[in-house]
C-alpha cells in the first residue's frame, strides 16, 4: 500500500488511521482484534487511539483502547510494523488531565504500559490547555523524544490562534513545534479547520490526520430520519445533522457513489484524501464491511465534476 508522509515527522503512514475510540466501547476485545487483523493484513498501518478511550462507558476509567491495542500487538509481535499514535490530556481523573511537563511525564508511562512497547509514534495534546504555557507542554515533548519514549508529536483541537501562538512559542523557546494537527473534519463540518488551520498547517509542512471523518456515521447515509437514530450507539450525536445542508450533502453523496457503484462512506472518504493539508484521515470501523468501504476509499479517484458537486452541496 502506498504511504504518505507525515508532515516533517519522517513517519511514513498508510492514507487512513484505524480510530481506536471503538475499542472497549461498541467492539469488545475479542472483535477488536479481528478488526485490527483485517486493517494489517490489507497493508494499513497507522492506528490513532487515546489514553482516555473510553471512558465514557459505564464501568470504564480509560485506557481500554491502549489496552486492546497493547494485547493485540504482544500477540502478533508486529509492533515495528506500524505507526501508533495516542493522545494525552484528556481528564482520566480528579488532577490527571492537561498537559504541564509533570503530567505528561506520568501519562506516558502509563500509556506505555498499556500499550506494551517502549515508545509511542506521535503523542499528541488532545485538548488545549489554558492553565500551561505552550513552551512548558513543547518542552516535555522535545524530552521524550530525547528519551526515545516519543518519536514525534502533536496537537488536536487547537484553533488557528493556538495553533500559531504555539508554533511562535516554539521559535521564541528554541523548542521542537507541534509537527502534526488532528482538527475534526469531514464533508460537512468544514469551516473550522478551511478558515485558518489549513494555510497554517499547510505553511508549516504539518501533517494533520483529522477525526470524524464520516460525521459520527451520517455521512455512510445509514442515518436518514429519526428512526434511524438507534441503529448505533453512536446515533444520538447524528441527529444535528438533519437538516436542509445535511440531507443536501446526502443526496450528493448518493449520486456520486451511484455512479462509481460505491458506497457514500468511500466517497467521503475519498473526498478527504483529495483535501489540502491532509494527510490521513481517522475513520472507525465496526465490521469487515465497514473496512472494505474504506479500502475502497483509498483506492476511488473523484473527477473534478464530483469534487464541484461535493463542493456545491456542502457550501455553507
Amino acid at each position: 500500500m502506498e504511504k504518505r508522509t507525515l508532515g516533517k515527522t519522517g513517519l511514513e503512514v498508510s492514507p487512513l488511521a484505524f480510530g481506536g475510540n471503538v475499542f472497549g466501547w461498541t467492539v469488545d476485545e475479542k472483535r477488536s482484534f479481528e478488526l485490527l487483523d483485517a486493517w494489517a493484513d490489507i497493508g494499513f498501518n497507522f492506528i490513532d487511539t487515546a489514553d482516555s478511550y473510553s471512558n465514557w462507558v459505564p464501568g470504564n476509567k480509560g485506557g481500554e483502547s491502549e489496552t486492546i491495542i497493547g494485547n493485540w500487538m504482544k500477540k502478533h509481535g508486529n509492533r515495528d510494523k506500524l505507526i501508533i499514535s495516542t493522545k494525552v490530556g484528556s481528564e482520566l481523573a480528579p488532577g490527571k488531565k492537561g498537559t504541564s511537563k509533570k503530567y505528561i511525564m506520568e501519562a506516558v508511562e502509563a500509556s506505555l504500559q498499556r500499550l506494551q512497547t517502549d515508545y509511542i509514534d506521535l503523542y499528541q495534546s488532545h485538548w488545549p490547555d489554558p492553565e500551561t504555557p505552550y513552551e512548558e507542554t513543547l518542552e516535555a515533548y522535545g524530552q521524550l523524544i530525547q528519551q526515545g519514549k516519543i518519536r514525534a508529536f502533536g496537537t488536536s483541537n487547537y484553533s488557528a490562534e493556538q495553533l500559531t501562538a504555539s508554533l511562535e512559542a516554539a521559535r521564541q523557546h528554541s523548542l521542537l513545534p507541534y509537527q502534526t494537527l488532528q482538527p475534526e473534519y469531514n464533508l460537512y463540518d468544514r469551516s473550522d479547520f478551511e478558515n485558518g488551520l489549513q494555510q497554517v498547517c499547510i505553511e508549516n509542512n504539518m501533517g494533520v490526520i483529522s477525526y470524524f471523518a464520516l460525521a459520527s456515521g451520517f455521512l455512510t447515509g445509514k442515518y436518514r430520519s429519526e428512526e434511524d437514530l438507534s441503529k448505533s450507539k453512536r446515533g444520538a450525536g447524528v441527529k444535528k445533522y438533519f437538516n436542509e445542508r445535511g440531507f443536501r450533502i446526502l443526496k450528493a453523496l448518493d449520486e456520486v457513489s451511484a455512479k462509481y457503484h460505491t458506497t457514500p462512506a468511500s466517497v467521503s472518504i475519498a473526498w478527504l484524501l483529495t483535501r489540502p493539508a491532509i494527510t490521513a484521515p481517522i475513520a472507525s470501523a465496526t465490521s469487515a464491511e465497514q473496512i472494505k468501504a474504506l479500502v475502497e476509499a483509498t483506492e476511488l479517484r473523484l473527477d473534478a465534476g464530483d469534487l464541484d458537486l461535493l463542493a456545491t452541496a456542502s457550501d455553507e
